[in-house]
C-alpha cells in the first residue's frame, strides 16, 4: 500500500489538518486559563470534533462517498478536488451515479480534512500531557500516548478503506475505531477533571457487562451498515411479509474475509445472508435494550440524586436508539435516522465511558462523589 501513497498529497493534506487545528488552538489561547485548564480544553474540543467526525464519516457512508477520491491520502494526488477537477469530471461523465462524483469527492475529503485537524489535536494534547507530567493535577501521559497511538491506527484504516474499496471487514473495524478514539478522549477529560462518583460492586461489575455487551452490538450495528443489510427487514416486529424467523444464512452473512457485496466464493451475496445480519442485530437490540433497562433502574433504586441523573441519561439515549433504530427499518432508511442512530451509540458509549471513569476514580480516591 505505501507505494501507492503519494507522499506529497499527504504532506497537503497534513498542512491543511495543522491549519484548521491550528485556528482550534488559538481559540484556545485567547482563554484566561491555566496550563492545566487548557490541557483540558484541548481534550474536550478534541472530543467534540472526533464525535463530529464519526458522524461525518457515517455521513460519507451513507451517501456513497467512500470512494468519492479513489486515492489515498489526497483525490487524484490533489490536496483538493479543485485540483483534480478535471479527472472527477471524467470519472463522473463515464458513470453519471458514481462512486465518483464532484459532490462525493468534496464529502470524502472533508472527512479527511477534520480526521487530519483531529490528528493534530491528539498529537500536540499528547505533547502537552508529557510536558505536565508529574505536576499537581495532571493526568498520566500513557493515556495520551495511547490515543495518539490508536488515531494513527484508525489513519491507517481509512486508507485501506479506500484502497481496498470498501472491503466490509476494513469498514467495520474504521467504525469501532472512531468510537474507541471517542472512549480514550472521553476517559482522558474525565481524568482531567477528578469527580469521583461511588458504585457499589454489583453496579460497577454491571457497567462493565453493559459496556462490553453495547460494544458487541455496535459491532454488529457496523457490520449491518457496511453491508447494506438494513433493508433486509422493512418491517417491526415481524420480518419480510410477517414472518417471525425468515429464512437466513448466518453462514455466509458472518464470512468476514470478503469484498463487498459476495461471499467467500466471489459469488453475489444471497438474500438470506443480508437477513440473518440484520436479524443477529435486532436480537443484539433486544438484548442491549432489557440490559440497559436494568441497570438504569439499578441506578434509579440507589436513591442517590445523582445517580438518579445517570439513570435518566442513559433511558434517554436508549429511547433515542430504539426510535431512530425503528425509523431506519419503517421508513427505508432515512439519511437523518440512520446518522441520529449512529450519534446514538456513540453517545452511550461516551456515557458509559463517563460513568465508569468516575467510577474508577472513586475506587482510587477518597474523595466525597460528585454530580
Amino acid at each position: 500500500m505505501l507505494n501507492s501513497i503519494d507522499l506529497f498529497a499527504l504532506l497537503q493534506l497534513a498542512g491543511l489538518g495543522a491549519l484548521l487545528a491550528g485556528l482550534a488552538l488559538l481559540l484556545l489561547r485567547l482563554r484566561k486559563a491555566s496550563p492545566h485548564g487548557r490541557q483540558h480544553a484541548l481534550i474536550v474540543l478534541t472530543l467534540f470534533l472526533t464525535f463530529d467526525l464519526v458522524l461525518f464519516g457515517a455521513f460519507t457512508r451513507l451517501t456513497d462517498s467512500g470512494l468519492g477520491c479513489p486515492d489515498w491520502p489526497g483525490c487524484y494526488a490533489q490536496a483538493s478536488p479543485i485540483g483534480a477537477s478535471t479527472e472527477i469530471a471524467a470519472a463522473q461523465a463515464a458513470m453519471p451515479s458514481g462512486p465518483v462524483t464532484h459532490g462525493k469527492a468534496w464529502i470524502e475529503m472533508i472527512h479527511r480534512y477534520l480526521a487530519s485537524s483531529v490528528g493534530v489535536l491528539i498529537l500536540l494534547a499528547c505533547v502537552l500531557s508529557w510536558r505536565q507530567a508529574g505536576r499537581a493535577g495532571s493526568a498520566s501521559p500513557w493515556w495520551a500516548t495511547l490515543t495518539l497511538s490508536w488515531v494513527c491506527m484508525q489513519g491507517a484504516f481509512g486508507a485501506l478503506t479506500v484502497t481496498m474499496k470498501l472491503f466490509p471487514a476494513i469498514v467495520t473495524l474504521h467504525l469501532l475505531g472512531g468510537m474507541g478514539l471517542l472512549m480514550l478522549l472521553a476517559w482522558q477529560a474525565q481524568g482531567l477533571r477528578p469527580a469521583p462518583l461511588r458504585l457499589d460492586r454489583k453496579l460497577y461489575i454491571g457497567a462493565w457487562c453493559l459496556l462490553l455487551l453495547l460494544l458487541l452490538q455496535v459491532v454488529l450495528g457496523a457490520w449491518v451498515s457496511t453491508n447494506y443489510a438494513v433493508l433486509a427487514c422493512n418491517e417491526f416486529p415481524t420480518c419480510q411479509g410477517g414472518q417471525w424467523w425468515p429464512t437466513q444464512d448466518f453462514k455466509q452473512g458472518f464470512t468476514l474475509w470478503r469484498e463487498l457485496g459476495v461471499d467467500a466464493d466471489g459469488n453475489w451475496l444471497q438474500f438470506a445472508a443480508l437477513t440473518a445480519i440484520h436479524m443477529a442485530h435486532r436480537l443484539g437490540a433486544l438484548l442491549v435494550f432489557t440490559a440497559l433497562l436494568a441497570f438504569a433502574l439499578a441506578l434509579w433504586r440507589d436513591g442517590r440524586p445523582q445517580m438518579r441523573v445517570w439513570a435518566k441519561r442513559l433511558l434517554l439515549v436508549a429511547a433515542w436508539q430504539l426510535v431512530s433504530g425503528l425509523s431506519n427499518s419503517v421508513l427505508d432508511w432515512p439519511l437523518l435516522a440512520a446518522l441520529a442512530h449512529t450519534g446514538g451509540a456513540a453517545m452511550l458509549l461516551l456515557l458509559l465511558s463517563l460513568l465508569l471513569a468516575r467510577a474508577q476514580q472513586a475506587r482510587q480516591s477518597p474523595i466525597q462523589d460528585n454530580h
